[in-house]
């Protein structure tokens, strides 16, 4: 077990004892925000057929040429076709079929005329304006062909794509890259569950780890979360992380893994027989955060203090899901920025603060206590400061790790 351990080596460490899930097979819905496992090609054209943008009529290009409201054109209307329908009567010369937008177009014609160009006349039509051949006129595997590559692999599945499978007639055993099941376990004799009618006593508090970061996972994408709580008695936690783990592929923690007389984490751990790999991250807030082993099922346990839970559960637990899902999106991005709030500390260790980042500009609330969640709230950023790094000013540039 290694105690002290710089955040990329911590995630380094992780991502070598994880196998990824693999991939499996949903259907169209279920597909919605998952990674495709692999190319998906068109097996068929898009449109099938040639078909009308509009209403209207099709006809000849070269029976109309020179037609306008002052010289109309009259052709003869021999028929009338609407979406679904497959015409019978092909266009021949001086004739035009009445056609509405999405129907397969008559053989014989060469463009479509908007009806508004028209007197809408049957069984003869004015025609008030002249057309190129092929004006108006979607061709069959105008969107795409058969072969061609709809979805890439890697893709996440998002409306659009669930639009284009849907054309293709893709609505099953859509492969996608698996994710885990997760369960996530908030420890403390002080937390009381919100939501249960329980008044809340003197020296309680309301729960709000586990909720945050369910709902953290669910804005993620993973829709198999489980929730518990368990008080600080080594037993309970190490028996709820038990039966946690019978179910899930992945167990979070909050709270109980410092120094203190109440940290019980490590003696659950002990009691699971769980391998502990790392404990301390060389940064600040959620220092004492741990990752074990245990079975199978990656045990993560973080800090109970709410800004410490939700930095490390960027900073830790997102990697550890991107190495078992091999989603790579799921890593956060790290770009520039330049600070435009002053931040009044120094810091001798690595430090991450809360901030706000809009074209390269980080701004930064007032509050950064790791125990104040409020200041959390609308903030799309975690400022990076390396050990060392003196009070900011403003207008200086820093690293930043997008939510």
């Amino acid at each position: 077990m290694i105690n002290g351990i710089e955040l990329e080596d911590a995630i380094a460490l992780m991502a070598q004892h994880i196998t990824p899930l693999g991939t499996e097979k949903v259907n169209l819905f279920q597909s919605l925000g998952r990674t495709l496992a692999y190319d998906i090609t068109a097996p068929m054209p898009q449109p099938p057929f040639d078909r009308s943008p509009l209403d209207g009529y099709a006809l000849r290009a070269e029976d109309i040429a020179g037609a306008s409201k002052e010289h109309p054109v009259t052709l003869t209307v021999v028929d009338t076709i609407y979406a679904g329908d497959v015409p019978m009567i092909p266009v021949k010369e001086g004739q035009a079929v009445r056609i509405m937008t999405g129907s397969m177009l008559p053989p014989g014609c060469n463009c479509v005329l908007m009806q508004e160009e028209t007197d809408m006349g049957n069984p003869d039509v004015a025609i008030y304006s002249s057309l190129k051949p092929y004006a108006n006129y979607c061709y069959r595997g105008e969107d795409y062909r058969f072969g061609d590559l709809l979805i890439p692999a890697g893709a996440r599945i998002n409306a659009a794509a669930i639009g284009v499978l849907s054309s293709a007639g893709i609505v099953e055993n859509i492969a996608v890259l698996r994710r885990p099941s997760i369960a996530v376990l908030s420890t403390g004799d002080e937390v009381v569950i919100p939501g249960t009618g329980v008044e809340l006593p003197a020296g309680k508090i309301y729960g709000s780890n586990a909720n945050m970061i369910a709902a953290r996972l669910c804005e993620l994408g993973f829709a198999e979360v489980r929730i518990e709580h368990a008080g600080d008695n080594a037993d309970l936690v190490s028996s709820a992380i038990r039966q946690l783990a019978v179910k899930s592929e992945v167990v979070i923690t909050t709270g109980g893994v410092s120094v203190g007389a109440k940290d019980i984490l490590h003696d659950a751990i002990e009691l699971l027989h769980a391998e502990k790999l790392f404990w301390h991250v060389k940064m600040k807030p959620g220092t004492p955060a741990i990752f074990s082993l245990y079975g199978n099922v990656p045990l993560l346990s973080l800090s109970g203090n709410p800004f410490a839970a939700a930095a490390t559960f960027e900073l830790l637990a997102r990697p550890l899901l991107s190495a078992m899902t091999d989603e790579d999106w799921l890593y956060p991005r790290q770009i520039a920025g330049v600070v435009q709030t002053p931040f009044p500390k120094e810091s001798r260790g690595r430090r991450f603060i809360r901030g706000r980042i809009a074209n390269g500009k980080v701004f930064l609330p007032d509050e950064h206590s790791s125990g104040s969640l409020s200041s959390m709230v609308g903030c799309n950023c975690l400022v990076d400061l390396p050990a060392g790094t003196p009070p900011l000013v403003g207008g200086e540039q820093v690293n930043v790790w997008k939510l």
